[in-house]
């Protein structure tokens, strides 16, 4: 799995960021966008991509993208 392409799905689930204003880095709870429809967005987004169901305590549990992306890896 490569970082550029998970980056690029992972922001596909915002209307106003793409995915070069993104790090592995970023905290995406704190993108202005964040709410309980973009997490709806990015299990639908991460089960399609990689076949990989993330459930509440993943996302609860996860501060960068990094860390999600760490456990669609580990999956």
């Amino acid at each position: 799995m490569e970082e550029k392409q998970f980056l690029e799905n992972f922001s596909s689930i915002f209307d106003e960021v793409e995915a070069n204003q993104l790090t592995m880095e970023t905290k995406f709870k704190n993108i202005g966008e964040w709410s309980s429809l973009s997490a709806l967005g990015l299990l639908a987004v991460m089960d399609e991509e990689y076949g990989v169901e993330l459930n509440y305590n993943d996302i609860n549990n996860s501060e960068t993208v990094r860390d999600i992306f760490d456990i669609i890896k580990n999956k």
